[in-house]
């Protein structure tokens, strides 16, 4: 059974910075591509990020000078570096695995529970 656990969200000051962690258990991150999106409340859960099987990256073009993914495949962990947010980066943060993955959230199979990002003053 894969399971996909999200943490590290809460409050950030604009400018600031913060570390999304997501632990997938039930699969390897060899075999697995793992992403990040984002949904603020009202809208359409948005792409972020996403690192395939073979350790390539990708990104969205509004993130890709402020966010970078990484992972630790022994640990089954993946992570997402934010830097530099505003508040239209606020929302709630989800990961997710898929065997392919893509650049839209229906192209994931599993998902987190969602971790969620404030940035205010």
């Amino acid at each position: 059974q894969v399971q996909v656990v999200e943490s590290g969200g809460g409050l950030v000051q604009p400018g600031g910075s913060l570390r999304l962690s997501c632990v997938v258990s039930g699969v390897s991150l060899d075999v697995y591509t793992t992403g990040w999106f984002r949904q603020a409340p009202g809208k359409e859960r948005e792409w972020l990020t996403y690192t395939a099987n073979d350790g390539t990256t990708y990104y969205e073009e509004s993130v890709k000078r402020r966010f970078a993914i990484s992972s630790d495949n022994v640990k089954n962990t993946v992570y997402l570096q934010m830097n530099d947010l505003s508040p239209e980066d606020a929302g709630t943060y989800y990961c997710a695995a898929d065997r392919l993955g893509g650049t839209h959230y229906l192209a994931f199979q599993f998902w987190g529970q969602g971790t969620l990002v404030t940035v205010s003053a």
